[in-house]
């Protein structure tokens, strides 16, 4: 017995099973404490999506692995929304409402008219572009249109936004708001017959994109009626686009005036009244610059109140407005100016100035940020400050925040009014805390990937600070963050962010020389260009991933690239490496130079790339050049499979004929090699009867008085006139040509034989002595030689020539008969 442990025997309890119980009930708790400065190891979150017909598995530490959906992985059909299901699916991307005290609800003012119009164009199925100027309330405008045009059409109001967002972001989007489909990305060809049936009113604010691309949008959305809120320097539609153009001018004097008084939530004094007139001519209407006015204008009456009079959170304490006015005035002794008019057309920095210490902190995140402002969940973090989520709401009642989505941004020209007053100084340091911020919270197992891509554009502002900068620590930073936030943009189908954070990531890792986690990079590109159809984009990313976790002996991840790989060739029909499969494609063979044999026998010159012999009548073999077929290149990889064995058979046959031709052609050489042996060549440029000797007539010597044709009767030499014919000078000095047979030039169109002559023309040859240094001819072809003075006979004599036997080695060397007749075709 333990003395220290006590048994379940000391309490009259049977020891069997002791252990197993206890093993069973108790669960390993994780340490309190880290181990040697190590953070615990946390299970890494690994999501499937379907994209297409690829099953894509997304996962953290390796890399995102791809492959064909299975048959029992096929996701359900998207089936549509309901009206419910829409209602909450809109008030769920609502953006948050700012805590604090509630904002008053501004009235919509002279905006009647285009009210009506707009809803009467949409009622008919016309699509509406909607133009103005920053801050001449388009957005307030397009979500009173959204209520009244709620039931027009069957599938409800989709309110979209298109700041930062594509083409195909936008598609997507819609094909969200209107279909159940988790994890679920289809195919081009399945997203456009998905929204051909859809018919909804799309409401889409903020657009950056004109031309083609919108014609693109409208064409891929017949049954939707949209109504698109842009500014003036976005590029306009095309003439096809059939786009309804409203423009949105500012408000009137008097309109504007009440609208300052609705935000100032009380009547204007006749020097307020003045003020604002000439606010109104400086910035023509716009309804932003008096809702900033009007802030200005409640900070004021704060600074001439007496502070006493309010509680903490902001409200009177009962009391009239004008007598707190009055009495704070009083007891103060002193008077607060109207701001100046430069101050009132650009107040950013004046309202900043008056605001608490979170809410300036806020602005400074905002600025390094490009203007994107942290959820308010994520202030108390990034501040340091437990009460900083209410920096929201201050600024929000402000107007420095305008609604873009489900997320909030500083409102349009706040970000250059703040980065004059200084609020860009500190950008850096402010951007790599949030970069870690995020890299830790996108990283946590309790966060959704929903909520990451929530938070997608702050964290791309975040990185595109980093990544250019040349701070301490500012690279690594990134990479971290986009290490992080990749997997969860993937998860939640978020797939342009995606690759935004990817290809800044990569960069990152470059300039941080982490090479490790640029390989991971290239490899997620490598898998999102194989899952958008882009299989050469693939095929170079995944090999450079390939390549660079060869080097770092990472072998799970070389697996994992080498398997995306596999698939990437399967798509695009060509195999690693690029071959390609049996049946695709046939390449163009090519051939190099053959090496001449031993004796003097000519080498067969390269001819470039060979088709299959073709047979004439005759049973000679002509060898041409390939020319490629024309339509290879679209060539279909599953029809091709099926005729693959065929062609293969055919292309074997054709190897066969093709090695007994120049099996032939290299026997004909080594019968001729012994002539070789003994000295004597064979020159194109000549003739041999059946009668001649073993060592034919050398092409590069002349003949002496006793070859009949060969030379003149004097011993003079002979040259080779043109064509071959052997030009003798006469006694006389005139020069006699005598015809060696047709022409075997190059020009003449027509291969020459080595064949004797007919037998009814027989020709004496006497034995010819061959020289003490054979001259051997390379080339086939018919060249002019200079003769040499006198040749050196020999007492050895030679056997003759076997009838029949060619003198020629090669295909394309020529010879022609010593009488004159017409040389036949060889086999080349």
């Amino acid at each position: 017995m333990d003395p220290i442990h006590r048994g379940p025997e000391d309490f009259g309890h049977e020891n069997d099973g002791f252990g197993e119980e206890n093993s069973r009930r108790t669960q390993p708790r994780a340490p309190l404490t880290s181990d040697f400065g190590q953070q615990p190891t946390q299970q890494a979150r690994v999501v499937q999506v379907v994209s297409g017909d690829f099953l894509l598995t997304v996962n953290p530490v390796d890399g995102s692995e791809v492959e064909l959906c299975p048959p029992g992985e096929q996701p359900p059909v998207p089936v549509r929304r309901t009206a419910a299901e829409r209602t909450d699916r809109e008030r769920a991307a609502a953006p948050p409402v700012p805590p604090g005290p509630p904002a008053p609800q501004l009235p919509l003012l002279e905006r009647q008219e285009e009210r009506e119009r707009l809803v009467r164009l949409l009622a008919r199925g016309r699509s509406v572009r909607l133009t103005g100027p920053t801050g001449s309330g388009r957005t307030a405008l397009l979500g009173a249109v959204a209520a009244d045009c709620a039931d027009l059409a069957p599938d409800g109001v989709v309110r979209l936004s298109g700041l930062k967002r594509t083409v195909t972001d936008l598609l997507y989007g819609l094909f969200e708001a209107v279909y159940d489909a988790p994890l679920l990305r289809p195919d081009r060809a399945v997203l456009l017959e998905k929204l051909r049936s859809i018919g909804a009113v799309v409401v889409l604010d903020d657009l950056e994109f004109g031309g083609a691309a919108l014609d693109e949008l409208l064409d891929a959305t017949p049954e939707c009626a949209f109504l698109i809120a842009t500014t003036p320097d976005v590029p306009a539609p095309t003439a096809d686009a059939h786009l309804e153009e409203v423009f949105l001018a500012g408000l009137g004097r008097s309109a504007s005036v009440a609208l300052l008084e609705q935000v100032v939530e009380r009547p204007l004094t006749d020097d307020e009244a003045n003020w604002a007139g000439d606010l109104w001519f400086e910035s023509e209407g716009l309804p932003l610059r008096f809702v900033q006015a009007g802030a200005l204008l409640r900070q004021r009456d704060m600074l001439r109140t007496d502070p006493t009079a309010y509680d903490e959170r902001g409200y009177a304490e009962g009391r009239p407005v004008d007598d707190v006015f009055a009495k704070g005035a009083d007891a103060d002794g002193q008077d607060v100016p109207l701001p100046s008019l430069g101050e009132g057309a650009a107040p950013a920095a004046l309202l900043a100035s008056r605001l608490s210490g979170p809410a300036r902190d806020t602005l400074h995140f905002a600025v390094a940020l490009g203007g994107e402002v942290p959820h308010q969940a994520h202030l108390p973090a990034l501040v340091g400050d437990t009460h900083a989520d209410a920096a929201l709401g201050e600024l929000a009642g402000c107007g420095l925040l305008s609604p873009a989505g489900s997320r909030y941004r500083l409102a349009p020209g706040v970000v250059a009014q703040l980065e004059t007053a200084g609020y860009g100084e500190d950008a850096d340091d402010r951007a790599r805390t949030a970069a870690q911020h995020y890299a830790w919270w996108a990283g946590h197992p309790s966060v959704t990937a929903a909520r990451a891509v929530a938070e997608a554009d702050a964290i791309v502002s975040a990185m595109t600070r980093l990544v250019p900068g040349g701070g301490a620590g500012q690279a690594s930073a990134a990479v971290l963050l986009a290490r992080s936030a990749a997997p969860a943009f993937a998860a939640g189908l978020h797939w342009s962010g995606w690759e935004k954070i990817l290809r800044l990531g990569q960069e990152a890792a470059r300039i941080a020389g982490e090479v490790a986690e640029e390989a991971y990079f290239h490899h997620e590109l490598g898998v999102l260009a194989l899952c958008n159809g882009n299989p050469d984009r693939a095929r170079a990313e995944l090999e450079t991933s390939i390549g660079m976790r060869g080097a770092l002996a990472d072998k799970p991840g070389a697996v994992a690239g080498r398997r995306a790989l596999a698939l990437v060739a399967d798509r695009s029909g060509t195999l690693p490496g690029g071959r390609t499969p049996a049946g695709e494609e046939i390449p163009a063979a090519r051939y190099g130079e053959a090496v001449s044999p031993s004796g003097g026998t000519p080498a067969i010159p390269a001819a470039g790339p060979m088709v299959l012999p073709r047979m004439s009548e005759d049973d000679t073999a002509l060898i041409s050049r390939a020319v490629p077929a024309s339509g290879t290149d679209g060539f279909d990889g599953r029809k091709a499979v099926l005729g693959g064995a065929r062609r293969n058979l055919v292309a074997a046959g054709a190897g066969v004929v093709l090695a007994a031709v120049l099996g032939t052609v290299v026997t004909l050489g080594m019968t001729s090699s012994s002539d070789a042996q003994d000295g004597g060549s064979v020159s194109t440029e000549q003739s041999a009867g059946e009668d001649d000797s073993e060592n034919g007539l050398p092409a590069d010597e002349p003949a002496d008085d006793s070859t009949p044709g060969g030379a003149s009767s004097s011993g003079s030499p002979s040259t080779p006139g043109p064509s071959g014919s052997q030009v003798t000078p006469s006694g006389s000095g005139a020069p006699s040509s005598e015809s060696s047979g047709p022409s075997d030039s190059p020009s003449s169109g027509r291969p020459t034989s080595g064949r004797p002559s007919s037998p009814g023309t027989p020709t004496k040859s006497p034995t010819r002595t061959p020289t003490k240094t054979p001259t051997k001819s390379a080339t086939p072809t018919p060249t002019e030689t200079e003769p040499t003075d006198t040749p050196t006979p020999t007492d050895t004599p030679t056997d003759p020539t076997p009838p029949g036997t060619s003198d020629s080695a090669s295909g394309p060397s020529t010879t022609a008969s010593a009488s004159g007749t017409s040389a036949e075709p060889v086999v080349a």
